[in-house]
């Protein structure tokens, strides 16, 4: 009789199982990680059987026809951001993953938001983390309602699962995965077969119940989510809560969202009373200095559902080594070699002996190619020493050949910026205004040798 496998191998990134040991996972290609499993029969506390996953007690074959199209009523938050992110709200039923870097105030939203909804509707808040005092004396720290909220420390699933059935909470917080166990499972909690399982357990428990579910979770080194790729394919929301130490400003961006568009984008300002939502997040990263100095440029980025003004500066400087440094904040660096040559090739100037040091101010990551035109123009500036106005505004694609690309919603980009003051603005010639705007003259252009052109 074959001996019985009782350990395996799964790739945290991937969430592919070997029988054996391998440096390199076959199917993500990933180095180093592949950790061991220990596997243990099925969870009898998850029950016998899988259906009823997605909140439908019995499977039934329907037609799209059939099927009942009424929206779900959203449950606002209480912080307008918040809600951006999420997509509206937050819909019964749904499981939200909640991650960022320690110190970051995942923690501090989530309390806040449970404190808010609790006044309205049931809410629980579980920690295993922290214990109850810790997170009372935050929430007096904070001045926030205490009365209504509750509150359990736990890190076992089935006992967070017990409580949730007695008191019917319609928003539930489990702060945070890495911590929860179930007690069929021999690995420790925060392994990967641990992170998977609990995850697995409690999205169910949310969608069968209609609850909201809030799962905090921890990242890795590198800004990724740590635990099992799978868990990212679980939920139905994943947001991120990113932010410097050595700012007061939190950007909440979502990375995945079932019930709305993802790289959405919540500024928060971190205060003595916890998390402050900025409505106005373009005022902010436009915080320029009195005096112009070359090398800076306002660009137009479109964050989710939203334009955002934000600064861009650039300094080009005679190199002093052999290989002249490329360094990009904010940005691909990756792209901005590629910009560079094309400046070179179609834009006429030769500046392979110096370095070039790009900074997005603020803090932002840009991921969209809209700020290629806004780059070369600031590295122009930055080079011929020559500032460029305070009222200018640019956006565009740059292509290899030199030509400018359209960019979406230029509409909307050169109203958000008519209402900053900005009196004009270089845009490609696809993203013309349909009809003129009032105090502000818009130069189109085709090529990039137009848009330096343009400066002068």
């Amino acid at each position: 009789m074959a001996k019985k496998k009782t350990t395996a191998y799964v790739c945290s990134d991937c969430g592919s199982d070997y029988s054996k040991w391998q440096g390199q996972c076959g199917d993500c290609g990933a180095w180093n990680t592949l950790s061991e499993v220990r596997i243990g029969p099925a969870p009898t506390t998850a029950g016998a059987s899988r259906s009823g996953y997605a909140g439908v007690s019995s499977a039934k074959v329907a037609t799209l026809a059939e099927i009942n199209l009424a929206e779900m009523p959203r449950i606002s938050s209480g912080m307008f951001e918040f809600d951006r992110v999420l997509g509206g709200g937050l819909v019964p039923g749904s499981a939200i993953l909640v991650g960022g870097h320690p110190g970051a105030g995942k923690s501090t939203l989530l309390l806040q938001t449970m404190c808010y909804l609790a006044e309205q509707i049931p809410a629980l808040y579980v920690t295993g983390e922290e214990s109850l005092q810790q997170v009372a004396m935050r929430a007096n720290r904070l001045g926030l309602p205490t009365a209504k909220l509750q509150m359990l420390t736990e890190t076992s699933v089935e006992q967070i699962i017990f409580a949730a059935e007695q008191h019917k909470p319609k928003v539930l917080v489990v702060d945070s995965i890495q911590t929860t166990h179930l007690a069929d499972i021999s690995s420790a909690p925060g392994s990967v077969s641990q992170v998977r399982e609990s995850a697995a357990y409690l999205t169910r428990f949310a969608k069968q119940t209609g609850t909201v579910l809030f799962l905090v979770g921890h990242v890795t080194k590198d800004g990724s989510l740590a635990g099992p790729k799978v868990l990212e394919h679980m939920i139905d929301c994943s947001i991120l809560l990113e932010g410097s130490s050595d700012s007061r400003y939190r950007t909440l961006r979502g990375q995945k969202n079932r019930f709305g568009a993802i790289n959405e984008l919540g500024v928060f300002a971190m205060t003595e009373l916890g998390m402050k939502e900025v409505k106005n997040p373009s005022a902010i990263f436009l915080s320029r200095g009195k005096e112009i100095s070359s090398g800076s440029i306002v660009m137009v980025i479109w964050e989710g559902t939203r334009p955002l003004l934000v600064e861009l500066q650039a300094l080009v400087d005679e190199s002093q080594g052999a290989n002249p440094k490329r360094v990009a904040v904010g940005l691909d660096q990756n792209r901005l070699g590629m910009l560079l040559a094309v400046l070179h090739r179609h834009g006429g100037l030769m500046i392979g002996d110096q370095d070039v040091f790009i900074n997005v101010v603020g803090g932002v990551k840009v991921l969209e190619t809209a700020t290629d035109l806004a780059l070369l123009l600031s590295v122009v500036s930055s080079f011929r020493d020559s500032p460029l106005p305070r009222d200018l505004v640019v956006f565009g694609e740059v292509g290899l050949s030199g030509e400018i690309r359209p960019v979406p919603s230029g509409q909307e980009r050169l109203s958000e910026a008519a209402k900053h003051g900005f009196t004009r603005a270089i845009v490609p010639r696809a993203n013309a205004p349909r009809s003129p705007i009032e105090g502000m003259t818009v130069v189109v252009v085709d090529k990039l040798s137009q848009a330096i052109e343009a400066l002068s």
